[in-house]
């Protein structure tokens, strides 16, 4: 099996409740369930693991970086997200370009994006 080029580690206080909405999020399947890390894994290889590692304090800033999930029908991906516990950070779709997207935060407060993703 190929390791994919990077890993994507989000810190939180709790990652069991993260471990629920992400893996829902994502479509992704539990490898590692531990009190203090989550490995999260697609079922196909070629998509990268999210990490979920406990920290002991609140996020208390905006992220430096986040995910984007990339899907065509971003309100109705943002619609089945609220059902899950996030939370949308602004009415209505942004875009820039041909980009357009929805903010949103996890049941933990951490922000993330509903993208219609960049072409290349």
């Amino acid at each position: 099996m190929a390791t994919p080029p990077f890993e994507v580690v989000l810190d939180c206080i709790d990652p069991q409740l993260s471990e629920t909405f992400w893996r829902a999020a994502l479509g992704y399947r539990s490898l590692v369930s531990l009190e203090e890390i989550v490995v999260l894994v697609p079922d196909e290889h070629g998509s990268s693991p999210v990490i979920l590692q406990r920290v002991p304090e609140a996020k208390s800033v905006k992220n430096r970086m986040h995910l984007d999930l990339v899907r065509e029908d971003i309100e109705g991906e943002a619609s089945r997200l609220v059902e899950l516990g996030a939370r949308r950070l602004h009415d209505g779709v942004r875009q820039r370009g041909p980009v357009r997207w929805i903010t949103m935060l996890d049941p933990v407060g951490n922000e993330f994006c509903i993208s219609t993703g960049v072409d290349w």
